[in-house]
């Protein structure tokens, strides 16, 4: 009979990297729900960095279907998909995709800060422009999918915008 030693490295690595990646994620999530826990505080959080359609009243948001789920991505310097943003009170937000065959939906539910309300839908044929309305600290659902796709193989993410008014 023969035994075979197994390292305890071997089942531990993959443990070890799922539990960093699953910190690192419960991490992200904690943050997000922190920024909107309290909404005076939040419009604190708007710079010129992170504002879009700063100095101007127009602003885009480029929605894509990345490789395990969905991008909103401000049209701000250096900014990263999904991450905090903002928009003065009477920015006009054009959502739009930039890669050709994606759709997406956009969903404020109930509280939307934008006029007119209810959830955005357009895709890389049709951006869709809105007007920021209500100020607030908002979570919203923003899913995408490629044309083609099978049911189910949407991406859906779940960012933050932060809507203030600058008297």
């Amino acid at each position: 009979m023969k035994i075979q030693r197994t390292s305890v490295l071997s089942f531990s690595a993959p443990l070890l990297a799922f539990s960093l990646l699953s910190g690192s994620a419960a991490a992200h999530s904690q943050n997000s729900k922190d920024v909107c826990a309290d909404p005076s505080a939040a419009a604190q959080m708007c710079t010129a960095v992170n504002t879009c359609g700063s100095g101007s009243t127009s602003c885009s948001v480029d929605v894509k279907r990345t490789a395990d789920s969905a991008s909103a991505t401000p049209s701000i310097p250096k900014a990263k998909g999904n991450s905090l943003f903002c928009v003065n009170v009477g920015t006009t937000v054009t959502w739009k995709s930039t890669d050709k065959g994606d759709g997406f939906i956009v969903d404020f539910g109930a509280s939307s800060p934008f006029d007119p309300s209810g959830a955005i839908r357009g895709g890389s044929a049709h951006a869709v422009s809105v007007v920021a309305k209500g100020t607030g600290c908002f979570k919203y659902s923003v899913s995408a999918c490629h044309s083609g796709e099978v049911y189910g193989m949407c991406g859906t993410a779940n960012p933050v915008i932060i809507v203030f008014d600058k008297k």
